[in-house]
């Protein structure tokens, strides 16, 4: 117990003094996850808004697959990444594998169906209640789509959040296709996996309470969002 309460000490103080290792793995933490939900976001918002006007054969299928993948085993992902960018896989040339946008695309892969599905709900909600409205002004489906995009943008922020949150925590398709590389590919979730292997603890720790905290930040903000956009269109 004695050791546990050290070690906490010690991280608080790694924190406190802003650590430069702390501060550089959080920050390329920041940057890789940052990244994903950018990628991921640019394409998950506007097919989920795609898959919640269009009526097609098969569409219930789609979702079906579509939300089953929100469950994606991360390993599994980096595992495909890594085949698609190693130097035998179509994208080797790229030179990509072991690099923070290796890690970025992994993520970006994860979270696209969360930011999809959650998106596709979201605007097809929106679409029962202002259908007729928009209907009657002679707007096409994809110009419903963007209206509905932009009216409900606090909504769809909540998704992104939802994205990062998912992001900044995952751990085995980021080893995978980063490498755990000091001062290059090495972030908080892969960071604390060594460190505590390594018997280093008040780092680990110290990159834990960090992750944490971005997380319930993460979790209010979306929580404020929400808030924010019920009000507005109660």
């Amino acid at each position: 117990m004695q050791d546990i309460l050290q070690s906490l000490g010690l991280a608080f103080n790694l924190m406190w003094r802003l650590d430069p290792n702390l501060v550089a793995i959080a920050t390329l933490s920041l940057k890789v996850s940052g990244g994903a939900v950018l990628l991921a976001a640019v394409l998950a918002l506007p097919f989920g808004a795609w898959l919640a006007l269009a009526r097609f054969p098969g569409r219930d299928a789609v979702i079906a697959v579509l939300n089953g993948m929100m469950g994606l085993p991360p390993v599994v992902v980096g595992l495909l990444v890594y085949l698609l960018l190693s130097r035998a896989g179509p994208l080797g040339p790229l030179g990509l594998l072991f690099t923070p946008a290796a890690m970025s695309i992994a993520q970006a892969i994860l979270i696209f169906p969360i930011i999809a599905a959650l998106a596709r709900q979201v605007i097809e909600d929106a679409w029962d209640e202002y259908r007729e409205q928009l209907l009657s002004l002679n707007a096409t489906r994809w110009q419903c789509a963007e209206a509905l995009l932009w009216d409900m943008r606090f909504s769809l922020s909540t998704s992104v959040l939802a994205g990062f949150g998912r992001a900044v925590a995952e751990v085995g398709a980021v080893m995978i296709v980063g490498g755990n590389i000091d001062g290059v590919t090495r972030v908080m979730t892969t960071a604390i996996a060594l460190e505590t292997s390594k018997g280093d603890l008040p780092l680990a720790l110290a990159l834990g309470l960090v992750l944490i905290f971005l997380v319930v930040c993460i979790n209010f903000a979306a929580q404020a969002v929400k808030s924010y956009a019920r009000r507005r269109h109660g």
